[in-house]
C-alpha cells in the first residue's frame, strides 16, 4: 500500500513553528512520517520563504536555530527543477496566487499530493490540487 503524501507550504510550517492554529495538524503530519506511514515534501523555494519571515520578524540568529529545527524534521526538501519551476510558472500565469504558493501547487501535481495550508490564496487552486485546510 502506498503511503499517504503531502506537501507543505510556509503557511503549515509557520503554524508549526509558531504554535499557531494548524500547529497540532501539522504535528500529526510529522509523527506519520517519524513512523515512516507518509512522506512529507517541501520545496526549496517555500522554505525559503519560512527563512526570509523568520529572518525579517526575529533576526539571523533565530533563522539558525530555525534552520537546524526544521534540518531534524521528517520533511523531504525538493529542489526546483527546470520542470518544477515551469510547471509553477504555468500555474502563475493561470492564477492569482503568490509565486512562491505556485511551487507548492506544482510539486503537490508531480507528487500527487496534498497541499497542507491554511492560506486562503489556496481556494483558488482548489480545482487543481487537493487541499489539507488547517
Amino acid at each position: 500500500m502506498k503511503k499517504p503524501n503531502y506537501v507543505v507550504d510556509s503557511y503549515a510550517l509557520m503554524a508549526y513553528l509558531g504554535d499557531e492554529v494548524g500547529a497540532e495538524q501539522v504535528k500529526a503530519l510529522l509523527r506519520q512520517a517519524q513512523g515512516d506511514d507518509a512522506i512529507i515534501y517541501l520545496s526549496l523555494i517555500n522554505l525559503g520563504e519560512v527563512a526570509y519571515i523568520i529572518e525579517r520578524r526575529y533576526g539571523s540568529e533565530r533563522l539558525q536555530e530555525v534552520l537546524a529545527i526544521l534540518a531534524q524534521l521528517p520533511i523531504t526538501t525538493i529542489e526546483a527543477s527546470f520542470e518544477l519551476v515551469l510547471a509553477a510558472a504555468h500555474v502563475k500565469a493561470q492564477h492569482a496566487v503568490s509565486y512562491a504558493d505556485t511551487f507548492a501547487i506544482a510539486l503537490a501535481q508531480e507528487k500527487g499530493a496534498p497541499v497542507v495550508t491554511g492560506d486562503p490564496e489556496f481556494k483558488k487552486v482548489e480545482h487543481l490540487v487537493q487541499v489539507v485546510w488547517l
